[in-house]
């Protein structure tokens, strides 16, 4: 892509209102995909990759395997970071959505497709590790380029956490999609569903993908980075100088998810082992209230956003760690006691909180880069806290319940995390309503 492609004349108000509204859906379009991608895997690893991939004598043992392949994906989100970070430095925050899009949702299909251990014996798992390694990569160079699509076209200071919580918005609205599709199949497929109900609705998003592509082509490069490419601007190696200019956000921006991630994948992928297999509680009561659950946070996702444009992002974030701290002792309480209304209502509850620090979060990191290094800064920071964070949490959980028989020690696990992220956060600037632009002080040393 040349400079004659990305710089072009400015336009007026009513064409940049309409390329802002453009920019908000696709990136909120675009998210859901891929976090329906992503997040259908967090489902029925639980559900089915133990049992069918994974056969031993030893339910857990299974368990534990299948989670292993789930973290898998979490190591990959920060390599496709780095190289996807790169490129939407480089070339545009457009292009490489694009590629990423693709990337994430023809993985996502194939894993559909894999043979299970009972046809082609271990080589099942290992292609379920590498398509889900690829798909990993993908995800690793979404979310910059989505958050940054969405506000590096609004031109006031004063609505940005607002206008970034809406790529946010993508996380919980896709997994709502996925367990829609998963409940659905599970429905129709019924003790089949371990055969080919399942496979569906990885199948689906062949679908989904080109819809979201539709869209993304539909839009324009966002003024931010086609004003660095008429200023000449564009960084040669931008991963390499933000890690060299900006070392202190990037760990930061990280380690601050530690409080919104853990607690995330507890509640969307280690509830199904352990309501399933401890709880006996039903497969479809589960999906259904996990369901509400990420309707009720996908609503509250722009609310977080908006409120912390008024109170500030950091407060905000801190306000959602204490919060989560708190519920996870009486989710577990609720789930254990094996009442179907009390479990529905602790999974029904249980993304709120998440989506209180998942709202801001989106501004709270991307504000932190200098605009030229903003996308790769912004994607390593956040994709880091998933080896940390994320894709460890369904793993310790299941390992800590297997040593102490306990959900309590769970409940420690997320309140230190809280406690780290609060740390994290509390050291990270705070640039609400401030000046983010490439020229602003804050940024001179960047």
């Amino acid at each position: 892509m040349s400079a004659a492609d990305v710089a072009t004349p400015a336009i007026s108000d009513s064409e940049h209102r309409a390329q802002l509204r453009r920019a908000v859906i696709a990136s909120t379009v675009g998210t859901t995909i891929e976090w329906y991608d992503f997040l259908m895997y967090s489902i029925v690893t639980g559900l089915v990759f133990g049992h069918l991939y994974f056969p031993g004598a030893d339910p857990l043992v299974s368990t534990l395997q299948a989670f292993g392949v789930f973290f898998i994906g979490f190591v990959a989100r920060p390599i496709g970071a780095a190289i996807f970070g790169h490129y939407g430095d480089r070339i545009g925050r457009k292009a490489t959505l694009i590629v990423t899009l693709l990337m994430t949702g023809i993985a996502t299909a194939a894993v559909g497709l894999v043979p299970g251990y009972d046809t082609i014996g271990i080589w099942g798992g290992v292609i379920l590790t590498l398509l889900r390694l690829i798909q990993g990569i993908g995800v690793g160079g979404e979310w910059g380029g989505s958050v940054l699509l969405a506000m590096e076209w609004s031109r006031t200071n004063k609505n940005r956490g607002f206008i970034a919580s809406w790529p946010q918005f993508g996380a919980p609205a896709g997994l709502c999609i996925a367990n829609l599709m998963v409940l659905t199949f599970s429905e129709i497929s019924g003790d089949q569903f371990l055969v080919w109900g399942w496979r569906i609705p990885f199948l689906l998003s062949l679908v989904m993908v080109a819809v979201g592509l539709w869209i993304r082509l539909g839009i324009l490069e966002t003024p931010v980075f086609r004003q660095l490419v008429a200023e000449n601007k564009v960084e040669r190696a931008p991963t390499l100088e933000v890690l060299r200019r900006q070392p202190k956000q990037v760990v930061l921006t990280a380690v601050l998810r530690l409080a919104e991630q853990s607690p995330g994948y507890i509640f969307n992928a280690f509830v199904f082992t352990y309501g399933t297999t401890v709880l006996g509680a039903s497969r479809n009561l589960l999906l259904f209230a996990l369901m509400v659950s990420t309707f009720l946070g996908f609503l509250w996702v722009p609310v977080a956003g908006a409120l912390s444009d008024k109170i500030g992002r950091r407060q905000m974030y801190i306000i959602g760690c204490i919060f989560v701290a708190a519920f996870t002792f009486v989710y577990f309480m609720m789930l254990d006691t094996k009442v179907p209304l009390m479990i529905f209502i602790a999974v029904a509850l249980s993304f709120i909180p998440v989506m209180t620090m998942y709202g801001p979060e989106a501004a709270l990191i991307a504000e932190a880069f200098t605009p030229r290094l903003r996308y790769s800064g912004a994607s390593l920071g956040y994709q880091l806290a998933s080896i940390i964070a994320g894709g460890p949490a369904p793993f310790i959980s299941t390992w800590l319940f297997s040593t102490y028989h306990s959900t309590i020690p769970i409940g420690i696990y997320v309140v230190l995390c809280a406690v780290i992220s609060i740390g994290a956060t509390m050291m990270l600037p705070d640039y609400t309503n401030k000046d983010i632009s490439e020229t602003a002080e804050e940024y001179a040393g960047a």
